[in-house]
């Protein structure tokens, strides 16, 4: 039995071709909604580019018949537009008519009394529209293709139980062949004796183009003077200084040194192997609470107070390495420095759409921030040579449109997990401090 979607507004603007995404099931677009969408169309935010390619997608199928009565489109679907206007002859009493929310919603409510043997479901972004849609007896779902259960998302990390003969023979013969269908490529591996798992145990990562584990590869003086402060971080360390792996994926909680230890392997494989020609950061712009309003100077200016946790990690680091004290570090702009040698650059994601970035080591910092589309923008602006680095904190969102589960980060994470290029690992252990590692799990 086909099924109706009546669509609202934030769908659309979500996901220009959610229209194509509902198989062979009649989908509704109620004229309210097109209404709605001049006012985002001349916008050059993300939203105006959506509601721009929307406009273009249904100019394309109105030419293939009449949308008032029905077109057929991707997987033997049907779309319609809908223009119906008496909102008040199905609506209750105290939702008033002269809201497009509940116009849209009087469309739903319309098309489940006259095909009563139809299943009608309205999909809406919109919570509070969900709710109501419940409250007048319209089943409600949100819109989410590409949405991935946070609880659920791929780890990077496992832990194996084997004979201590396992053990040994990986640290000796420093490889070992393994077969196990759990295993992504580059997944990395705690091999612990079953026997004494906390005394005896090793690290590596697999290799699926061998089949086999093999040995992380981390200086034991670290990098920069950072040295990895539990197995997680010795696992971030091998997959940012490996370059066959030209997309890592860090995720974890605030404190875990996602942004530090990026930072820190950049500048080695930058600045001491030269294997790439500059460093670059970038982050996107969300405040956290109130926004200060505009800000004064040209654009670097502007950028200083977003970009400052950069700047404290890599004045952290060049301290460190140079072996200051702790009441000495950041008494010099280091990052200034490095700026001025060209060696490092900050810059806001605004400006990278339309780039061709070669031989860079691309750190984006608060990728959770991301859409799904904005995260495709940023891969695919990765020219030969270049190494991209996204780090996140799933549970740190700031942009209102997404959440733990739909946002661009962890759409990546899943999307890639099977592929030889890429590698990930989420962290859990906190390195900050005990009083930011108390805050994160008690907070």
């Amino acid at each position: 039995m086909k099924k109706t979607f009546v669509l609202d507004t934030s769908v659309i603007l979500h996901d220009p071709q959610c229209i194509f995404k509902f198989d062979d099931n009649i989908v509704v677009i109620p004229i309210t909604c097109l209404e709605e969408m001049d006012r985002f169309k001349k916008d050059l935010t993300e939203t105006g580019r959506n509601a721009r390619h929307f406009s273009r997608y249904l100019d394309d199928i109105r030419k293939r018949g009449s949308l008032t009565t029905g077109v057929e489109i991707g997987k033997k679907g049907t779309l319609i537009v809908d223009l119906f206007r008496d909102a008040e002859k199905y609506l209750p009493v105290d939702l008033k008519a002269e809201k497009n929310d509940h116009k849209i919603l009087a469309v739903a409510l319309k098309f489940r009394q006259e095909k009563p043997n139809n299943p009608v479901i309205f999909v809406t972004k919109d919570v509070n529209l969900r709710v109501k849609a419940d409250a007048v007896g319209i089943h409600s779902v949100d819109f989410e293709p590409s949405r991935v259960t946070i609880e659920e998302l791929y780890t990077g990390v496992t832990t194996f139980d084997v004979p201590g003969d396992v053990v040994d023979n990986f640290m000796a013969q420093r490889r070992i062949p393994f077969q196990d269908k759990s295993l992504m490529p580059n997944s990395y591996v705690t091999l612990r004796d079953q026997h004494k798992p906390e005394e005896h145990s090793a690290l590596g990562r697999y290799d699926e183009s061998l089949g086999e584990i093999v040995p992380l590869r981390v200086p034991p003086q670290g990098v920069w003077g950072i040295k990895p402060r539990n197995n997680e971080q010795a696992f971030v360390m091998d997959a940012l200084l490996d370059d066959h792996i030209s997309l890592v994926s860090l995720v974890g909680k605030a404190g875990t040194g996602k942004t530090l230890m990026a930072l820190a392997c950049g500048l080695q494989k930058t600045i001491d192997e030269s294997k790439y020609q500059k460093l670059l950061v970038s982050r996107p712009i969300f405040p956290l609470g109130k926004d200060i309003g505009y800000l004064p100077g040209e654009i670097e200016e502007k950028l200083n107070p977003w970009m400052q946790p950069i700047f404290d990690n890599v004045d952290y680091i060049v301290s460190f390495s140079a072996g200051e004290k702790p009441q000495k570090r950041g008494s010099r702009r280091a990052w200034q420095e490095l700026i001025n040698q060209g060696m490092l650059h900050i810059e806001p994601l605004t400006y990278i759409r339309g780039r061709s970035l070669a031989y860079q080591f691309l750190i984006v910092d608060e990728a959770q921030n991301l859409t799904p589309h904005e995260i495709k923008t940023i891969i695919t602006r990765a020219g030969e040579g270049t190494k991209v680095v996204l780090t996140g904190d799933c549970y740190q969102i700031d942009n209102p449109y997404i959440d733990s589960s739909s946002n661009g980060l962890t759409y990546v994470v899943e999307r890639f997990k099977h592929e030889r290029i890429a590698g990930h690992i989420t962290l859990s252990k906190g390195e900050r401090s005990h009083l930011a590692e108390l805050a994160t799990n008690l907070l």
